[in-house]
């Protein structure tokens, strides 16, 4: 498997005038990509004397120097942390502690016994001549890369994820969304976020031409670069989505012809979404991913080829194999629920510092997401194993309950959670929190009448409260640790 980096050199040596970057005021071409990021690679190296195995924290935004330095990082097999810049002081001090990094590059940062450094001392910098002969790639079981978990469910862990899994992800991704080297794609995406990054390095890696972005809320400059780049792919999360809707009502389809890709994914989509874009947009391919940092896009779906199946997350993506375990790690039957468990080249070998027994069921990482497999292949998606509500005894998901709440008009948002039985009974009942901007029609009684038999009465909520914001990720995951905190 030949390293994402050593695909853009040779893609450079080959088409060295063509662009592959732009962040609307400067652009690259692919040899000018591969200069810089031997240019950034040297600087590491002989000033500080970064090699092998080192670990390198990056402030992770959209810029040149960003890009040209996470490559760096990998031509000389060290090991890459992009984090935001805007990561809070206790999780930096988190990540910092587990990885003891060698360089801290686009933080200020006290520390004595670190070496930092700031992205302008990588700006500007001299050429160096390309010279594929005298590069030494990585190999591909080396780790590229730690990304760490946003910590919905528990402190965030340390992904290490190697050439091999970040290179063979990137070729899944390709070959499902059929990209190829002339398409030109605009990432808006947060590049120290797996789904974001993991878009930078498909589009690098194949050639194509790649339009940086800040983010989605300056619709005004999201449409102009669409117009000035001849934009014809980008990915974007279902929050995302939500606010250029609301900033734009259906501008987007004005483009339909254009925009020949988007990939979506990091969280669920309502069904109505999903079928209002299949009517904006009737020439593009629309493909919706199910994955994990850990197990980058195990499956996919196309909305308009599989529009009868815009309940399930899709099937298993190219070359990777999704099985149904039981929680005594066997195989169960096709529509049988289960752990939903991965495996395949892209997936993660493990957590850093943690005995990573537990997290396999044999070759499988175990997702922690519940769900299950019909005949045809296609995987229904019920709710984190974590976060599923016992009953007196019957498994409750939260996300179907949630589904049938947001169906009611005056509820804006919701998130349900496992909470005691007070009468000491069912162990556990179900809590619904809920935005609303008539919150008297949140009551017990009201709404217990409302959902009937849309579900089973073990399933109905309990106990209601009304709150100003449902807590989420920044892609739109629901954050229950801090609803059941409250």
């Amino acid at each position: 498997m030949i390293s994402i980096v050593e695909k853009i050199f040779r893609y450079a040596e080959a088409n060295s005038d063509k662009p592959a970057l732009t962040d609307g005021k400067t652009a690259l071409s692919y040899g000018e990509l591969a200069e810089r990021i031997l240019s950034s690679g040297k600087i590491l190296h002989e000033r500080f004397n970064i090699s092998r195995g080192d670990n390198v924290i990056l402030s992770a935004d959209k810029q040149l120097e960003f890009v040209s330095l996470y490559f760096a990082c990998h031509i000389l097999e060290a090991v890459t942390l992009p984090i935001a810049p805007d990561t809070n002081a206790k999780r930096y001090a988190l990540i910092k502690s587990k990885v003891r990094p060698k360089l801290i590059v686009g933080f200020n940062d006290d520390s004595e016994d670190i070496m930092t450094a700031g992205l302008d001392e990588f700006s500007g910098i001299n050429a160096e001549s390309v010279n594929l002969n005298n590069i030494n790639f990585p190999s591909e079981d080396s780790v590229a890369d730690i990304i760490f978990t946003t910590g919905t469910t528990g402190e965030p862990k340390g992904v290490k994820l190697t050439h091999r899994n970040i290179s063979s992800a990137a070729k899944n991704i390709n070959t499902f969304i059929a990209n190829s080297h002339e398409d030109i794609e605009m990432l808006a995406l947060p590049v120290s976020h797996s789904f974001g990054l993991g878009r930078m390095r498909c589009a690098l890696s194949n050639g194509q031409t790649l339009v940086m972005l800040g983010s989605f809320a300056n619709v005004k400059r999201f449409f102009r670069f669409i117009e000035t780049f001849h934009v014809n792919g980008f990915g974007m999360v279902p929050a995302s989505w939500a606010l250029l809707k609301k900033l734009s009502g259906e501008t987007l389809g004005k483009y339909h012809e254009q925009i020949h890709y988007i990939e979506i994914g990091s969280a669920p989509m309502p069904i109505d979404e999903k079928k209002f874009l299949i009517e904006l947009l009737p020439d593009t391919r629309i493909c919706m991913h199910y994955g994990l940092t850990e197990a980058s896009r195990s499956a996919f779906m196309e909305f308009h080829e599989e529009i009868s199946r815009l309940d399930t997350i899709g099937r298993q993506s190219p070359n990777m194999q999704i099985a149904i375990f039981d929680e005594q790690g066997q195989k169960v039957p096709d529509n049988i629920e289960g752990e939903i468990c991965v495996k395949g080249d892209a997936v993660t070998s493990g957590y850093i510092g943690m005995d990573n027994k537990a997290f396999f069921w044999g070759d499988y990482f175990r997702t922690g997401d519940w769900g299950f497999r019909n005949s045809d292949g296609y995987i229904t998606l019920k709710s984190r194993k974590k976060e599923l509500i016992n009953v007196g005894g019957k498994k409750v998901s939260p996300v179907e309950v949630e589904e049938v709440l947001r169906g009611f008009d005056f509820v804006k948002d919701c998130a349900c959670i496992a909470i005691r039985d007070v009468n000491g009974i069912l162990g556990e009942v179900v809590k619904a929190f809920i935005v609303s901007d008539n919150p008297e029609k949140v009551n017990f009684e009201y709404l217990d009448g409302l959902i009937g038999d849309k579900l089973e009465g073990f399933k109905h909520p309990a106990e209601y409260e009304v709150i100003d914001a449902i807590p989420k990720t920044s892609s739109g995951k629901v954050q229950r640790l801090l609803l059941v905190s409250n």
